[in-house]
């Protein structure tokens, strides 16, 4: 089978890694990545699901996820925490990951196809699609925020390959002609038990790149 679709993440991939942005965040604010991990913890264990998955599948706004953090967090520092401004200082940290951009650029100039899966937040659709050419680059884009499900949950991918057989010339497109580069191993994990297959981003970029064209000689179109 040849390889007709590379889907690709955002964060951590088409930008630096997202630990960057966090850390980030943990040097302006003085809250440590540790207390913010154990204040999600602590929320999933009362509420039954992690503040993070719930906000990614826009089952929860981005104002409330700030005001459940920020309880949490004066439960563990004291009523001085003050959980905001993460939104700016997020953004601020990414930049775009130009070696793997421009892969992707050349990959579609020889008749590849490209499609994006992000598990994101509603409220900052804006923010990410800004900063990038997202609309030149891809066709379809699955937004965990606007669908109700995040990786590495199965109906995403689903969501993800409905979509892309929606597409000209893609009807009859097999799950293992789509390739998912994803910085996260279970992510990936999820793909490939889908059907898809997968490639986990890391640095340096150039193991990567020979890794999608080893697979793609593999599969010659």
């Amino acid at each position: 089978m040849s390889v007709r679709v590379i889907i690709s993440d955002f964060g951590g991939v088409l930008t630096n890694p997202l630990e960057e942005a966090f850390l980030a965040y943990q040097e302006e604010s003085g809250i440590a990545l540790e207390e913010l991990g154990l204040a999600m913890f602590s929320v999933a264990e009362r509420d039954g699901e992690n503040p993070l998955y719930v906000l990614e599948k826009g089952q929860m706004t981005y104002a409330r996820f700030e005001e459940v953090m920020q309880d949490q967090l004066r439960v563990q520092l004291g009523d001085e925490v003050q959980f905001s401004d993460f939104t700016e200082c997020y953004f601020n940290a990414l930049h775009p990951n130009q070696q793997f951009l421009d892969f992707l650029f050349d990959y579609k100039a020889g008749g590849g196809r490209l499609a994006l899966l992000t598990n994101n937040v509603k409220e900052w659709e804006p923010r990410w699609r800004a900063m990038l050419p997202i609309d030149e680059l891809f066709e379809t884009i699955v937004d965990s925020g606007f669908v109700g499900t995040r990786k590495p949950e199965p109906r995403i991918y689903e969501i993800a390959y409905e979509q892309i057989k929606s597409l000209p010339g893609l009807h009859d497109v097999a799950r293992d002609e789509c390739v998912l580069v994803d910085d996260i191993e279970i992510n990936c994990d999820a793909a490939r038990e889908f059907g898809f297959q997968a490639v986990r981003y890391h640095e340096p970029f150039e193991v990567v790149r020979g890794e999608l064209n080893r697979i793609r000689s593999q599969h010659p179109a």
